[in-house]
């Protein structure tokens, strides 16, 4: 994408649900699970004696479906997707060079006289 004025331009076609979407999806989930419990657990209360085993199995079904469905519920937002396929990232700026000589520079004798090894040592 092209840049304007200096910012940016991103499409979001890549963005990510808005959070009040995702909590509604999640009560969602939560409403519908725990609907099936319910139904488990009063089919288990009508079959106890009527089909003893296929009792038992919903009786572990809304043992286990809370669990579950705590565990989904609060299971985090998804991940971002990657960014879309027409992202340009923004050029770099060249990290500083060597002078025109290209090698390190060499030390420049001062203008009063000859260098000296102890420049500060004199003064008082």
């Amino acid at each position: 994408m092209r840049k304007l004025g200096g910012t940016e331009v991103v499409r979001i076609t890549g963005a990510r649900r808005g959070l009040a979407e995702d909590v509604r999806g999640r009560q969602r989930r939560y409403v519908i699970s725990m609907g099936i419990r319910t139904v488990s657990v009063v089919l288990t209360v009508v079959l106890w004696n009527v089909e003893r085993y296929v009792a038992m199995s919903t009786l572990v079904l809304g043992a286990l479906l809370p669990y579950v469905a705590v565990v989904i519920a609060n299971a985090g937002r998804e991940k971002p997707p990657s960014l879309p396929g027409t992202f340009v990232p923004a050029p770099t700026r060249p990290v500083l060079t060597a002078g025109p000589g290209g090698g390190p520079a060499e030390p420049v004798a001062e203008a009063d006289g000859p260098a000296r090894g102890d420049q500060g040592a004199g003064r008082g």
